[in-house]
């Protein structure tokens, strides 16, 4: 029998209040659970010193940010705006990598300013040399190996797009030497499976691409560390994945006498569970016998893609809107509140509804979104059916409720749309 979910860090009490306070849907995140996970990130084993970067495209609300500065994590940014987001919001240029599918068309500008450049494919390479000749750069490579719960959470291996493919080291140093550039950090990223056979073999893949560039001086082996939202999942042990390689620094050391730095960039790791969606029950519907029974939430793939795009799974928590549970339990298929049949927070792999065990819910009761503190207000399909951007709300270390994000209103859905004409 499925297993009942439970919450996370919000107590019922707690849920209610926010919920009469800010209104649903509404995301809430956890500052204390959120510094708990950097520190764990700040502990990740290492031979010759740790630099960790926080992977915005996770969260990259301001407050967000704001705690991982203080934290001392830096960034990596998945495009020119998100660096641009970044540096307005008090990090150093030097904080910041740039590591973007699409090249930044304000390339010269940010690495002037101090941004590392950190180049994934050969033509961006290229118009880096072109621009900056002699001067330092990062590459990303694809080592030939992934790790993901599907194709589309993988992001190395010849099924991916991500970075320079490894057999074409020779055309990336032809390159090099043609600009006079100088490889001073060597990057890899394989996906957030996080299978730690399968990061090792990835960790010694870098390890010798790095040792074709003299001057590489730093490793950064990207994210892809596995975070649990169900209850039988498990989460990640960075202190068990992270030991073996410290003996492959070591070894490289030996062999060619640099001390490499390491870098790590966590994303979901530092944000899944310290985030939920609090949503409300709209309404209850039946297709009969042979059908399901629905679970209508006032949040869809407008505040969480997540379900749609991937088939993934999250808990779900039904909180009482007043009284006690009745003990009962029911099986529910639950969906967003958009006129889109793809709509389905438990969702198949492939599409079609699934059912969830859960406790009896009635019209108006809470419905807690566990595991959305990472790429679901971030990646949220926003606007559709002009339904307005979900508010979020930080518990603080204090248990207070601060909100970080105004709820939108109508007039700023369509701000930016022209008047011409007809």
């Amino acid at each position: 029998m499925q297993s009942i979910e439970k919450l996370k860090f919000l107590t019922e009490s707690q849920v209610r209040s926010i919920a009469q306070q800010f209104g649903t849907p509404v995301f809430v995140y956890s500052r204390e659970r959120i510094e708990k996970s950097c520190d764990t990130a700040l502990a990740f084993p290492n031979a010759y010193g740790l630099t960790v970067r926080y992977a915005m495209k996770a969260n990259p609300n301001r407050t967000i940010l704001e705690i991982m500065k203080r934290k001392g994590i830096q960034i990596d940014a998945s495009s020119e705006y998100e660096a641009r987001r970044a540096l307005h919001y008090g990090f150093n240029p030097s904080e910041i990598m740039l590591t973007s599918q699409e090249l930044a068309k304000g390339i010269k500008e940010l690495v002037e300013k101090g941004v590392t450049f950190n180049a994934c494919s050969l033509r961006q390479l290229e118009a880096f040399g072109n621009l900056f000749p002699g001067k330092e750069i990062s590459i990303r490579f694809n080592p030939g190996l992934g790790s993901g719960h599907t194709k589309k959470t993988d992001v190395g291996g010849n099924t991916s797009s991500f970075g320079i493919w490894h057999e074409e080291i020779s055309k990336v140093k032809e390159i090099v030497k043609k600009y006079d550039l100088k490889v001073f950090k060597v990057h890899t990223h394989i996906g957030s499976g996080s299978d730690p056979a399968v990061w090792k073999i990835v960790a010694q893949v870098s390890l010798d691409i790095a040792a074709q560039f003299p001057e590489c001086r730093i490793l950064n082996l990207g994210g892809g560390f596995k975070v649990g939202r169900m209850e039988d999942e498990k989460t990640t042990d960075l202190q068990v994945i992270g030991k073996p390689v410290i003996e492959l620094f070591q070894e490289f050391a030996k062999k060619n006498g640099t001390k490499l730095h390491m870098e790590i960039e966590p994303g979901s790791f530092l944000m899944v569970n310290n985030g939920v969606i609090l949503t409300a029950v709209d309404d209850i519907v039946s297709t009969g016998n042979k059908g399901y029974t629905f679970l209508k939430v006032d949040a869809g793939m407008d505040v969480n893609t997540r379900p749609a795009l991937y088939a993934a799974k999250h808990p779900f928590v039904i909180v009482p809107k007043e009284g006690t549970h009745s003990g009962k339990t029911a099986e529910y298929v639950i969906v967003g509140h958009c006129c889109e049949s793809g709509d389905l927070f438990t969702q198949a792999e492939g599409g079609g509804p699934i059912t969830i065990t859960t406790g009896e819910a009635k019209l108006g009761d809470y419905v807690v979104v566990e595991g959305a503190g990472a790429y679901c207000s971030s990646m949220s399909v926003k606007n559709y059916n002009s339904f307005p951007e979900t508010a979020e709300v930080l518990v603080g270390l204090d248990d207070s409720f601060q909100l970080i994000r105004k709820r939108q209103n109508l007039e700023q859905i369509f701000q930016n749309e022209v008047s011409v004409s007809l």
